[in-house]
């Protein structure tokens, strides 16, 4: 089964390369759906080695756009500086070449189901709240830690735009299991020094 999340993703990123967007000129396409594609969009890079310059951005804009769904607003905005951002056409078609391996994964794990959950007013919200959570565990300056909360940003964006109830259910645990390792993870840079000095 063909996800709307991988055929829009892949129709907006070959959209860039051939012709570079900003965010803005994405949102205005996509809506109230540019929401979730957009986020989707932004964090994919943080599954790749990021070149610098690009994380500040990114990681801006995701986390905007995910308070802005917290808040309950279904019409996505940006801040003109962040909103003019362009991605590198390079970086789009290493991007392009690399979105089949992530898409392969999700489209074996979900579909519609558990509407009662996936339609719940209140679900929307949430989910910002996680993503906008996850979002401030992603840019934290922690060598290796990239893909663990892109993954379970990744996994909201496919609940939200697929109705996948169950999906979303398995992301706010994922969220509490991510929350979880990166305090055993600080807790251990903290006593880094102690254990040091012993």
């Amino acid at each position: 089964m063909a996800l709307r999340f991988s055929q829009d993703i892949k129709t907006l990123l070959q959209n860039l390369a051939e012709q570079p967007l900003s965010l803005d000129a994405i949102l205005a396409q996509t809506s109230e759906r540019g929401f979730s594609l957009v986020i989707g969009l932004l964090v994919l890079p943080f599954l790749l080695p990021m070149p610098p310059g690009l994380t500040g951005p990114l990681g801006a804009a995701c986390f905007l756009l995910a308070v802005q769904m917290a808040l309950g607003r279904r019409s996505p905005w940006l801040p003109k500086r962040v909103a003019k951002f362009r991605f590198p056409r390079w970086f789009i078609l290493r991007l392009l070449n690399n979105l089949q391996r992530v898409t392969r994964l999700l489209e074996k794990i979900t579909r519609r189901r558990w509407l009662t959950v996936a339609e719940h007013p209140q679900s929307w919200r949430l989910n910002g709240l996680c993503m906008a959570w996850l979002t401030i565990l992603l840019i934290l300056p922690i060598p290796l830690t990239n893909p663990i909360p892109t993954m379970g940003i990744l996994l909201f964006v496919v609940a939200t735009l697929e109705g996948d109830g169950l999906l979303m259910c398995i992301s706010y645990g994922f969220t509490i299991l991510i929350t979880l390792g990166f305090a055993v993870l600080f807790y251990l840079l903290w006593q880094t020094p102690t254990l040091f000095s012993n």
